[in-house]
């Protein structure tokens, strides 16, 4: 299983980014897809997760700024930003928890990271 994120780079505070994700592979079935982020010389924090009947979390200083979304019959989550602050500026994360068909086993699997930062 692996998973491919895009949408990062540079804006200006207030601005806005659409992050993707998409999962490949032999998954079988996903019930959890979320973004975190790590900033420098910070720990990786949870930003939003949805999980498998599309109830939605957010660490809150992105509730009403940040929307995440996706769709698990695909293995694709998105990631909609707005209002940007300098201090969202990190790099994002994708994450789903799934079962791939060859074993009955769920885990996280993570995304290569794409970098946000915010800046004028």
């Amino acid at each position: 299983v692996q998973l491919q994120a895009s949408g990062g780079g540079l804006v200006q505070p207030g601005g806005s980014l659409r992050l993707s994700c998409a999962a490949s592979g032999s998954i079988f079935r996903i019930n959890r897809m979320g973004w975190y982020r790590q900033a420098p010389g910070k720990q990786r924090e949870l930003v939003a997760i949805i999980t498998e009947d599309n109830r939605t979390n957010y660490l809150d200083a992105a509730k009403g700024r940040f929307t995440i979304s996706g769709d698990k019959t695909k293995g694709t989550v998105y990631l909609q930003m707005s209002s940007l602050k300098p201090q969202d500026t990190a790099v994002y994360y994708c994450n789903i928890r799934a079962r791939p068909y060859y074993t009955s086993d769920w885990s996280h699997y993570w995304g290569q990271g794409t970098q946000v930062t915010v800046s004028s």
